[in-house]
């Protein structure tokens, strides 16, 4: 993580209280609170934060998840995800939690979590409200362009069959646990010929969002994504945030409210972490500094001309899809 202070009480309490019970988060570079964030979390015995400033390499990210395979945390875990705090794993069966999707695909090793892009939703200021409260349209389910539609994060049970964590899936097969590996898609079907060696997209032949899905808040708010902007990028540094990155992901033709049966178990679940008077103040000190943040920005010629250029386009979806192909084309 960079500078999420804002959201990252909810992304944990969340994935709490869906049945993760162990979290371990780098940052580095961060002046919004966020370590103070995660600093406290640490003290109250809830996740494990380690500082990435020295990263090395070609993306922060890759350096941590290089950090990751070392520690005691991920080596005796039963099922590792990597996954970012603007990502949140929805069950989409049972009572949505872990538990019913492992009942509902009992023999898999490998889930392929797709994602499921959500738009701004016409809200432009930051605000205390749970992102997955304010943001409930997305792509359809069938969108296979842009490239990133489809993208998947993997969660993987810890069999020692894979020697590297990557941003997407882990790699670096054993060729001896081969027929111990069983990948599947968020529908529980299998997809182990397509997967087991390489890939971090869904296809045509392999989508599948019926038991599970990857909702992915890549925007948020529009005063979020310039804050996005300024940032910059965890794993491709090199590439920037701007206009093409809206339109790929501004996706607000279809409503989605599937997770939002979560929304009373996160609130105890937030209300709990809250009760802690100095988390509380860390929280609050780093919604404050992302409103200031956004305000300062948005007097700045750059971001103020995004800003008003992505509030202003009004595509369908069939231009947003033509779009993202052409730019697909070009790069």
């Amino acid at each position: 993580m960079k500078n999420e202070a804002p959201y990252i009480v909810e992304w944990v309490a969340y994935h709490r209280a869906v049945g993760f019970d162990n979290f371990l988060i780098y940052t580095n570079d961060c002046s919004d609170g966020t370590d103070a964030v995660l600093g406290r979390l640490q003290d109250m015995g809830i996740l494990q934060h380690r500082n990435n400033d020295d990263w090395k390499g070609n993306s922060p990210q890759q350096h941590a998840l290089n950090q990751a395979l070392e520690e005691p945390l991920v080596r005796q875990a039963e099922w590792i995800a990597h996954i970012d705090v603007d990502e949140f794993v929805n069950i989409r069966t049972g009572n949505g939690r872990l538990e019913d999707f492992f009942a509902a695909a009992p023999e898999a090793t490998n889930i392929a979590m797709t994602w499921r892009l959500f738009g701004h939703n016409g809200v432009t200021a930051l605000s205390e409200a749970p992102v997955i409260g304010q943001f409930n349209h997305c792509a359809p389910s069938f969108c296979p362009k842009p490239h990133t539609a489809w993208g998947f994060k993997t969660m993987f049970r810890n069999l020692g069959a894979y020697g590297k964590l990557s941003c997407h899936r882990p790699n670096k097969l054993d060729e001896a646990a081969v027929s111990e590996v069983k990948w599947v898609n968020g529908a529980g079907h299998d997809m182990t010929r397509d997967a087991l060696r390489n890939g971090w997209r869904s296809s045509r032949s392999n989508i599948g969002y019926d038991l599970l899905q990857l909702n992915h808040y890549a925007l948020r708010s529009a005063d979020s994504f310039l804050i996005k902007r300024q940032r910059g990028r965890a794993l491709h540094v090199d590439r920037s945030i701007g206009i093409n990155y809206w339109i790929r992901m501004d996706w607000n033709d279809h409503r989605d409210l599937s997770i939002q049966r979560n929304l009373p178990r996160l609130r105890a679940e937030m209300n709990h972490l809250l009760a802690d008077a100095e988390l509380r103040k860390h929280h609050q000190t780093g919604l404050d500094w992302h409103r200031a943040k956004a305000e300062e920005l948005r007097q700045r010629p750059e971001f103020r001309d995004l800003y008003r250029h992505a509030l202003n386009i009004k595509l369908t979806a069939t231009e947003r899809a033509a779009y993202a192909l052409a730019l697909d084309m070009e790069s």
